[in-house]
């Protein structure tokens, strides 16, 4: 996993349009890159003639391939609403907004690690966290660290199984379908 600094991972574009790592003085890929940012590292893309900052092209494009495979985070009604977003006056707020609903829901998914256990087992009364007797609970909970790890490409830093590169989409539906009976069952539970 690369380190994560303070400094950016410096990239720079070649007139060839080849991008070439400043660290490992290698050329690489989008999917290169995309793997540097999922592991946690900021990525700097620069012309290397112009000195232009291409990083915002290039995150575009890298989301633009996941989606065009068939990866599809950004439902079509956000897509709708962020091209209707360059041409109002609300232009202004939506980096903001964006800013501000990808942290809170960093936020969440942290707070719903601490409640499932798996960032702090003891409750705030100092009593062991009460889903943790319930049979199955242990699967669940990896399930949920695994499933977290998928949909933050490791961000928060789980300590469930990593997962193999190929393994990501393979059991999203199996993971989709877990959750939401958990779901069910934490519902039951608190009725």
């Amino acid at each position: 996993m690369a380190e994560s600094t303070n400094k950016p991972l410096l990239i720079k574009r070649y007139a060839s349009r080849r991008l070439y790592n400043t660290e490992t003085s290698d050329y690489v890929t989008l999917e290169d890159i995309a793997t540097f940012i999922r592991e946690g590292r900021e990525v700097q893309i620069v012309d290397l003639k112009s000195g232009d900052d291409l990083t915002r092209q290039y995150l575009l494009q890298i989301i633009a391939e996941h989606e065009s495979r068939g990866e599809n985070m950004l439902p079509v009604e956000v897509l709708t609403d962020l091209v209707r977003s360059y041409t109002t006056q609300s232009m202004s707020v939506v980096p903001q907004f964006l800013s501000m609903s990808f942290d809170m829901l960093r936020q969440g998914q942290e707070k719903m690690m601490e409640n499932m256990g798996t960032i702090n087992p003891m409750s705030q009364m100092g009593a062991m966290n009460p889903l943790s007797q319930m049979p199955g609970y242990d699967a669940m909970r990896k399930q949920q660290e695994t499933f977290l790890k998928a949909m933050t490409g490791g961000m928060m830093g789980t300590s469930g199984p990593a997962m193999e590169p190929g393994e990501r989409g393979d059991d999203l539906d199996a993971i989709k379908k877990q959750l939401s009976e958990l779901q069910d069952k934490l519902n039951k539970m608190g009725k």
